[in-house]
């Protein structure tokens, strides 16, 4: 079920992922034909909550409001509330520490976990679930720059910093803000069906699916020393989406082995010929 949404906001927020949660599940598109979602934002700390560019909002709703709903969504926050310096984290004196989430926040998220509501987060509000010990055990991410912190910070969480999102049920992570538009889009998709999540899109105007094991980052997008034979390749693969492709076929057209053309696929698009063809 995907009809009660909680965002929780705490000091040090970053205006851009939280506004891009609101987007998706704060905004009433029923003249399009789509559901509405009983959307609240909670303050995660005493209000007001001074965002990381230093302005302040003051939330109408407290920790209690999270008892009812079916997704929690937690933001990311700034380098600075995780002591995480040039993307990496320097030891820290008792001036500098971090502050410490508060423990009613995370108790909330944990109550929250057990009753079978979903907590998702945006970027580095991974943080927050590995401080509520809700990254135990699962697989999960965060952006590429904090996926070494988030590692060493809880040992026991499987951290992946290759990939946009992850679903490990019911926590669902995510990378920086777009792949948190595509996190929620994800499971908006998987609750309520491709047209819902299309509609949604639409009226972003995003796209309405990107899968979870793209790339974050590729450095050559489309790699200079290419000779042509992919860039031809992907617009012939966009003319022919309607017939039965292997990758034994795809390399042959490309004029190269099946090794080497898996290999070149991945350097040059970011993902696999299969993750490629179903996007």
């Amino acid at each position: 079920m995907l009809r009660n949404v909680a965002v929780v906001v705490v000091n040090g927020f970053l205006p851009f992922e939280f506004g891009t949660i609101c987007e998706v599940f704060g905004v009433d598109r029923a003249d399009d034909g789509l559901p509405s979602y009983d959307f609240s934002v909670v303050a995660g700390e005493p209000a007001p909550l001074r965002a990381h560019n230093d302005f302040t909002i003051q939330p109408s709703c407290g920790l209690e409001r999270l008892e009812e709903a079916d997704l929690i969504a937690l933001p990311a926050v700034g380098d600075d509330r995780l002591s995480i310096y040039a993307g990496r984290a320097r030891p820290l004196s008792g001036l500098d520490a971090p502050r410490a989430f508060p423990e009613d926040l995370l108790a909330a998220l944990r109550r929250a976990v057990d009753r079978g509501a979903r907590v998702l987060s945006v970027c580095s509000g991974a943080f927050i679930l590995g401080e509520a010990g809700l990254l135990d055990g699962r697989r999960c991410t965060t952006h590429w720059r904090n996926a070494e912190e988030l590692a060493r910070r809880y040992p026991a969480a499987k951290v992946d910093p290759d990939v946009l999102y992850v679903d490990d049920d019911p926590v669902i992570t995510s990378a920086g803000t777009a792949a948190g538009i595509d996190a929620c889009l994800y499971l908006v998709r998987k609750e309520q069906g491709s047209r819902v999540a299309n509609g949604i899109a639409r009226r972003m105007v995003v796209p309405p699916h990107r899968d979870g094991g793209q790339a974050q980052y590729v450095d050559q997008p489309v790699a200079p020393s290419c000779d042509g034979a992919l860039r031809d390749l992907l617009e012939w693969l966009r003319a022919h989406l309607d017939q039965p492709l292997s990758v034994r076929q795809l390399a042959a057209r490309a004029n190269m082995s099946e090794r080497t053309f898996a290999r070149r696929f991945v350097q040059d698009t970011g993902t696999t010929p299969q993750r490629w063809l179903t996007g």
